[in-house]
């Protein structure tokens, strides 16, 4: 347990900081998902959803929830799923 002022503090802050990570990857993996299927499905507005996803993707590197290699790779997935759909 925390003795000092500040590092109670730091557990709470942490605390609400991890609450708001997982929100955001949680949104962020319902966005890939959703990408995926419309891929798989062959949806009319597949580019749109792909898109979407991308910049969800670029956000959370900004965020600091993923890192720069992770969402370079999964941008290139979907992007290469996207053109082999045509």
């Amino acid at each position: 347990m925390a003795n000092t002022k500040t590092a109670k503090k730091r557990i709470k802050v942490i605390a609400a900081a991890t609450l708001r990570n997982k929100a955001y990857r949680s949104s962020l993996r319902t966005a890939v998902k959703k990408a995926e299927v419309a891929l798989e499905s062959g949806a009319e507005n597949k580019t749109d959803v792909v898109r979407s996803a991308m910049r969800k993707i670029d956000c959370a590197v900004t965020k600091g929830i993923l890192h720069k290699n992770t969402a370079a790779r999964k941008k290139s997935q979907l992007a290469r799923r996207l053109n082999k759909a045509g």
